[in-house]
């Protein structure tokens, strides 16, 4: 499941894209589907860097871009300055102590008129969430913060980016993750969220136009993630 539109982004052949926080790989491959496109994904998870490599290897043998993996702190990136044209950093920073730092590093690599996209849970339905199960947002690893718009955008901004779109993804997505904070956040048999999460699964697979309609209605009011398009202003 995709949460950054890369319809939004304007891909060029030579472009070298950072996936930052890339977990399994999720964005890091689909950037990589891009003919002529160089990626790197950096996480601190190991597990998850195996699993993007398993990935990234096999799309290699029709691929003609590069590809790297690394494990990195998002507040110490391993790049120079300018290394990247597009940034890519979802559902991360809510997990980090210093986002300030991280949100300096991410722009720091990135060159001057490049694209950065920073992706985290939408404030209200992630403040339910937390409301509803205590175990969801005190497990190790877990979030440990809920951002508001006005204030991610604002450190953003100070960091030295500009704003160009926001919008809200995933609204079929928020009523599953309020049910399994009632039933237990960590719980997969109880039967509706079996069948809720069967029913998710369909729908990333088949993409029918009744769910893709019913997604753009709830998005913009209940959507799961709240997605900045950034653009990093020229000195």
């Amino acid at each position: 499941m995709l949460t950054v539109d890369f319809a939004k982004i304007p891909f060029r052949a030579g472009m070298r894209v950072l996936d930052a926080g890339c977990g399994s790989g999720r964005h890091v491959c689909e950037s990589y589907r891009i003919q002529g496109i160089d990626v790197a994904g950096v996480d601190l998870n190991l597990n998850d860097l195996f699993k993007a490599k398993g990935y990234l290897a096999l799309m290699a043998q029709e691929q003609e871009g590069l590809w790297l993996l690394a494990q990195a702190d998002l507040t110490r990136l391993p790049f120079a300055e300018s290394s990247f044209d597009v940034v890519i950093c979802s559902e991360v920073l809510e997990h980090i102590e210093d986002s300030r730092s991280a949100v300096s590093e991410l722009v720091r690599v990135l060159k001057p008129g490049g694209d950065l996209i920073v992706t985290v849970p939408r404030f209200w339905p992630e403040r339910i969430c937390w409301a509803i199960s205590s175990s969801y947002h005190q497990e190790p690893g877990g979030h440990i913060r809920i951002f508001k718009k006005h204030e991610l955008l604002e450190l953003l901004e100070a960091a030295g980016v500009q704003c160009r779109q926001i919008v809200y993804r995933h609204g079929l997505h928020t009523p599953y993750w309020w049910l399994k904070c009632m039933v237990g956040h960590k719980n997969e048999t109880f039967p509706l969220v079996r069948a809720y999460r069967k029913f998710l699964e369909w729908d990333i697979i088949r993409h029918p136009p009744l769910t893709a309609w019913m997604d753009r209605i709830l998005s913009p009011l209940i959507g799961k993630s709240i997605v900045f398009y950034l653009i990093k202003r020229c000195q």
